[in-house]
């Protein structure tokens, strides 16, 4: 029997199909959908994964973060979210911190673990606060960069 962390990453990679495939408007549809593929989904287990996902609801229906997958990918992705971006402020020689609008700091994350750079060894966020750690105080100085750059040339 698959552990309960095996199940949910299932689950999520479940979601992110269905989301890819159609337009789904409503949580309650969604846990019909999982169901119908043999998935355990509760509406409060497809609310947390739509959380972690960093899935956006909009008036046409959830919508994945963007996949990133090559430099110029890299700045349209942050485009993306950066109007939800507030600040960034260094903490310390090898943590950045990521103020971000309520709510909105899981859809960033995501995002900044999705372009891969080098610099982010993880990311861990909360309701409007992301921590990212650095292997060190160069690479925070480089991504701290890196990220006003592309976030300045959205909307800073």
């Amino acid at each position: 029997m698959p552990s309960a962390i095996a199940q949910q990453q299932a689950r999520q990679r479940a979601i992110a199909r269905l989301l890819e495939r159609e337009k789904i408007t409503r949580q309650s549809e969604l846990v019909r959908l999982l169901k119908a593929e043999g998935y355990t989904a509760t509406q409060s287990s497809v609310s947390r994964d739509l959380k972690s996902l960093g899935v956006a609801k909009l008036k046409t229906g959830y919508e994945l973060p963007p996949r990133p997958s090559g430099p110029n990918e890299d700045g349209e992705a942050l485009a993306l979210v950066a109007e939800f971006v507030r600040d960034l402020r260094n903490a310390g020689p090898n943590l950045l911190v990521v103020t971000t609008a309520v709510g909105a700091a899981q859809r960033v994350a995501v995002t900044l673990d999705r372009i891969e750079w080098p610099e982010i060894v993880g990311t861990l966020s909360g309701d409007d606060t992301i921590f990212i750690a650095t292997a060190g105080a160069a690479q925070q100085r480089r991504l701290a960069a890196r990220l006003r750059q592309h976030l300045r040339k959205a909307k800073l």
